[in-house]
């Protein structure tokens, strides 16, 4: 209810439903097909990464993971399994408009250095193999520098700024890395950066 009112307040965003379990989530989602899902990882019937999973592979909506815990392993799941980023249930209500509008936008809202830390749990500390790195051959030189420095958490103006390129210019590339790897964003781009080895939990 909370969240229905600091969202319904905006005038660009419509609040089109509200589900009571991640099963009703699914199938809300592929009735009504709204721009963004408000998703919480802990749901009766089905929890939030299983229902995350489907809509995403439906293409229903993109989806927005709310969770209570920085370090919890639902967030790092709902991000394998296509959520475009995830926020804490205490959030300040403008940064959870903020996030809406940007995942709406197609740009992704975990912070990569919270990513970072829940892909050094579980992955650099022994927690999970790492994934064939031959995945990334696909990708240029500049394409796989690129990536490195999405990981390790650079905006698009600092990208630009250390690798002397117009933001135009860096724009394409991660497009580009985007393309290739079959990514939905960058929070996935950071993901496989990390689950490939490319770049490592506690790289400077």
């Amino acid at each position: 209810m909370g969240f229905r009112m600091v969202l319904g307040a905006q005038e660009d965003i419509d609040v089109i439903g509200e589900a009571a379990d991640g099963l009703d989530a699914v199938q809300m989602a592929d009735k009504l097909r709204p721009d963004v899902v408000l998703m919480d990882v802990r749901m009766p019937v089905m929890d939030g990464v299983e229902a995350t999973k489907r809509i995403t592979e439906a293409d229903s909506a993109k989806v927005l993971v709310m969770t209570t815990f920085d370090m919890d392993e639902y967030a790092l799941s709902a991000l394998r399994n296509g959520a475009s980023g995830f926020l804490l249930k205490d959030t300040p209500p403008s940064d959870l408009v903020s996030a809406l509008r940007a995942v709406a936008s197609g740009d992704a809202v975990v912070s990569p250095s919270v990513t970072k830390r829940l892909l050094g749990r579980f992955l650099g500390d022994g927690g999970g193999e790492l994934r064939d790195a031959s995945v990334l051959d696909v990708l240029t030189e500049r394409e796989r520098e690129v990536l490195v420095l999405i990981a390790k958490g650079l905006s698009n103006t600092e990208l630009a700024r250390k690798l002397f390129l117009s933001e135009a210019t860096v724009k394409t590339h991660v497009g580009r890395i985007l393309a290739k790897l079959e990514l939905r964003d960058r929070v996935q781009a950071v993901v496989l950066a990390y689950e490939t080895g490319l770049v490592r939990p506690g790289d400077a």
